[in-house]
């Protein structure tokens, strides 16, 4: 009979060490059983890590050949770049279900007994040792490296309590309280922020990591551990506010460094992927795609900006953050409007702006440019961006002097005085009659992109101005509840106190 051919629920029903035996069992080290278990899927061209979008040609062919290697990995990046995510997503190359000596802390492997309980069992009762069974989902531990972590924690130490309710000198080896490691036998152990733990605990993984086995308050005690270790690390950390030791770098036996989206269309697929949103939320609020794209190019402004720190990165969080605010600002306007369906606005960018703020970390904090100024600038770089993909290039048009200039009726419209008020909370009507009454927006959109929904042409017509004033063609000031858009010479020349309203131009 072949152990690897036997079902789920006939496995669960062997209760008894000599039923184990007598079905084949045979014991394999989790790095085997990792190696083992990716062999298959690569064979079945089946993708153990779905849903880690945008590494399937640089990080995830690293992770399998790591694997295949029987390492253990450092992910090595800068936040939000899934590091965590995929060290647990390396529990889907598990077996569903291992046998383990019923009642041991070690998760001891029946024919391979750790701890001096299982072998007690075992020499005890043989074949007749009651056997339990471990689903894959129970052998993954993970701990945040903090500098108040101790070595009782990782390792062990002695329990006085337990020498006192038992009786049991301090000599004897059932008096030790096991750490995270030693539990985590036959388990994938990960320690995140690894450049966080104080030197002296990194210290104590060296025999771990090269021999197998630990030291605890002096017992000459031998464990020879199973355990696939996962570490993850910040290159910020390095010189921030710790470091990994050169020996233990050194045991860490494949460094896989980490990146962030390549491309707008990755990053959406993760943000919509990770956005939490309600059901209500996604059957109220429909989303044109170049308001997606607007959200991830944020993030890819940020990544380029000078006022942002790159050492720090720009997490992926920040675009799903964003997309969360974004949505809930349509929902905020809907309710307050009694409406049932709505459609973003490029005005509803308001609410984008606190998933901004708190996500990437300045050059100089608090100097001249402040996070709000920074998130209203990456808006703004965002919009010029993808403005040209969309509508003809003001920069070329400026050049060509005597060609076709598309903007001249929008331009023309608000030199005679006129102004626009788009306010984040205006009702869908109010917000049609707005944007409407400008000369040659409409025809300007109707012209780049033929007949589409109204909704959508009015999502362009608002984008358009937006486009325009980050081009220096319109100015676009903030109000309190939304954006006032007019002539760019006029709002030069206005006087002080004319624009009690406004508050900053961006």
């Amino acid at each position: 009979m072949n152990y690897s051919d036997i079902s789920t629920d006939k496995l669960l029903k062997i209760k008894t060490l000599g039923e184990l035996k007598s079905i084949g069992y045979e014991s394999i080290s989790i790095k085997e059983e990792l190696r083992k278990n990716l062999i298959k899927n690569l064979q079945n061209k089946t993708n153990v890590f779905e849903g880690i979008w945008g590494y399937e040609d640089t990080v995830i062919p690293d992770i399998e050949r790591a694997i295949l290697a029987k390492h253990n990995i450092n992910f090595l990046g800068l936040r939000g770049q899934a590091k965590t995510r995929i060290a647990r997503t390396m529990t889907m190359l598990l077996d569903e279900y291992i046998p383990v000596v019923a009642g041991s802390d070690l998760n001891d492997d029946p024919l391979k007994p750790l701890s001096r309980y299982a072998m007690d069992q075992i020499a005890e009762h043989g074949d007749s040792t009651p056997i339990g069974w471990m689903h894959r989902s129970d052998r993954y531990t993970e701990k945040l490296a903090t500098p108040d972590v101790t070595i009782a924690d990782l390792i062990g130490d002695v329990d006085p309590i337990k020498a006192a309710s038992l009786k049991l000198p301090y000599s004897d080896e059932r008096v030790i309280h096991y750490g995270l490691i030693p539990r985590s036998h036959r388990s994938i152990f990960v320690i995140n922020e690894l450049p966080d733990l104080q030197a002296r605990i990194q210290v104590a993984l060296f025999n771990i990591l090269q021999e197998g086995d630990i030291q605890i308050r002096g017992f000459k005690l031998r464990l020879p551990l199973d355990v696939q270790f996962v570490f993850t690390a910040n290159p910020e950390d390095y010189t921030n506010r710790g470091s990994i030791v050169t020996p233990l770098k050194d045991r860490i036996d494949s460094q896989i460094i980490t990146h962030y989206p390549k491309s707008i269309d990755i990053g959406k697929r993760i943000t919509e992927q990770e956005a939490n949103l309600e059901a209500t939320q996604k059957e109220s609020v429909i989303v044109f795609d170049l308001m997606k794209d607007l959200i991830e190019q944020i993030a890819f402004e940020a990544r380029e900006s000078e006022y942002v720190d790159a050492k720090s990165g720009v997490s992926a969080r920040l675009t799903i953050s964003a997309f969360e605010n974004l949505i809930s600002a349509a929902e905020r306007r809907r309710l307050v409007n009694g409406e049932e369906k709505t459609h973003v606005r490029v005005a509803d960018m308001i609410g984008v702006l606190p998933a901004i703020t708190g996500k990437v970390e300045l050059v100089y904090e608090g100097e001249q440019e402040g996070p709000g100024i920074v998130a209203q600038n990456l808006v703004g770089k965002a919009i010029r961006n993808q403005f040209t993909q969309y509508f003809p290039d003001p920069e070329q048009i400026r050049k060509n002097k005597e060609g076709k200039n598309p903007y001249k009726p929008i331009t023309d419209w608000f030199e005679k005085g006129n102004m626009v008020d788009v306010l984040s909370d205006f009702p869908a009507a109010e917000y049609d009659k707005e944007l409407s009454q400008i000369d040659g927006l409409e025809a300007l959109v109707l012209e780049q992109h033929g007949k589409q929904s109204k909704e959508f042409t009015l999502f362009l017509m608002e984008f358009a101005l937006h486009g325009l004033a980050e081009y220096s063609m319109l100015s676009k000031h903030k109000l309190e509840r939304g954006m006032q858009f007019k002539d760019l010479f006029s709002s030069m020349f206005s006087m002080p106190g004319q624009e009690d309203d406004e508050e900053e131009d961006y």
